[in-house]
């Protein structure tokens, strides 16, 4: 926790605190917000934060409890330590080199107190989501998109096949599973999204940011039919967010796992290991 706070100090980056408890989480497929009194627990800070760049702040982080219902396991729980930081005026590969800077600095810190770090500062790996899915699972999800295919193959095919050795980052996912990215200039099929993996392990997710408040408008009425079709609960559309959007700058913003890292850190290969009080 210093080592990552002295990092974003350094950086000129204000360290912010966002609400716990939302009246509206944010309108996701696969992520399920925990019920509190007459609102929900944040699933993440995200749709707080960029309130705060439309109203001028230019450089924010937060290191806070998150929350997700149902998910348990290896690597879940639902409860967890989330890092998320934003940048003004810049895009997701501005945020890969954030990325890199904070993980060297904190393999760095790990040592000076005795401790080998697991791999975080060797030469990365960056490949596309095309790339890889053709060549371990044998087909283009960005071309002809299947969720559930995408899903399957990418957990049994494609993440087994990775290094483990050094930093993977997966890039331009399809557009159909980035509510929140901007699409790549040029091809709308591709949206400017990439994931961080570390022993194997996805420990973090970052876009550029979507800033168009009509199409944001219409991604969460999508993914509200959508999870209207699988039984889910349907969020309200937080119409603050959607008329910041108005108001906020080209950005980029990640969300790092903080229980995750500091399990590969300690080269665990569960939560178990980092986590005294798992649910």
């Amino acid at each position: 926790m210093q080592s990552i706070r002295a990092f974003f100090r350094a950086e000129g980056f204000d360290e912010v605190e966002t609400p716990l408890v939302l009246k509206t989480p944010c309108m996701e497929l696969h992520i399920d917000a925990i019920p509190s009194g007459d609102g929900f627990l944040r699933t993440s800070p995200e749709l707080s934060h960029k309130k705060l760049l439309a109203r001028g702040a230019e450089k924010i982080f937060e290191i806070g409890k998150c929350f997700r219902q149902g998910e348990r396991g290896r690597l879940h729980n639902p409860e967890y330590t989330m890092l998320e930081w934003y940048r003004v005026n810049s895009d997701y590969m501005t945020a890969l080199t954030d990325t890199q800077a904070l993980l060297s600095n904190v393999s760095k810190h790990w040592k000076t107190i005795g401790l080998s770090a697991q791999p975080t500062s060797n030469a990365w790996k960056i490949f596309s989501i095309e790339e890889v899915f053709e060549e371990f699972a044998g087909w283009n999800p960005v071309e002809g998109f299947d969720a559930d295919r995408f899903d399957l193959d990418l957990i049994e095919k494609v993440e087994p096949a990775l290094p483990t050795d050094c930093p993977v980052v997966l890039k331009d996912y399809p557009a159909e599973l980035c509510a929140l990215a901007r699409l790549k200039p040029g091809n709308p099929k591709v949206a400017e999204r990439w994931e961080l993996y570390l022993g194997g392990v996805e420990i973090a997710n970052a876009y550029s940011e979507l800033t168009d408040p009509v199409e944001q408008r219409a991604r969460f009425e999508h993914w509200g039919e959508q999870r209207r079709a699988l039984g889910k609960e349907v969020y309200p559309i937080d119409e603050e967010f959607i008329q910041a959007l108005e108001n906020m700058p080209p950005t980029s913003g990640v969300a790092l796992g903080v229980d995750r890292l500091l399990m590969i850190l300690m080269g665990a290969t569960t939560l178990d290991a980092v986590l005294p009080f798992r649910r």
